[in-house]
């Protein structure tokens, strides 16, 4: 005779909660994804780079960390 299994609940299956679950509650697909969060780092890191010239020579990059900022900041709010 078997044992009854109803209290067993399934596993989460690891693989969908790593790549899958967080893109469908955005309703994007993984790849659809990965481009807008590849970016986003990308405009990011130029962000910070413009932020460290600033810093070095105040003249330069007066706005532009804080106008990539604000676009990033709109382009997320606009996706929920």
């Amino acid at each position: 005779m078997h044992k009854s299994h109803a209290n067993t609940a399934p596993r989460p299956n690891w693989f969908s909660t790593l790549f899958f679950d967080h893109p469908a509650k955005v309703n994007e697909s993984y790849l659809q994804h990965m481009v807008f969060a590849f970016g986003f780092a990308f405009w990011l890191g130029v962000a910070a780079m413009a932020a460290l010239v600033h810093a070095l020579i105040p003249a330069l990059c007066e706005t532009t960390a804080s106008r990539i900022l604000k676009r990033l900041h709109a382009k997320i709010e606009s996706r929920h």
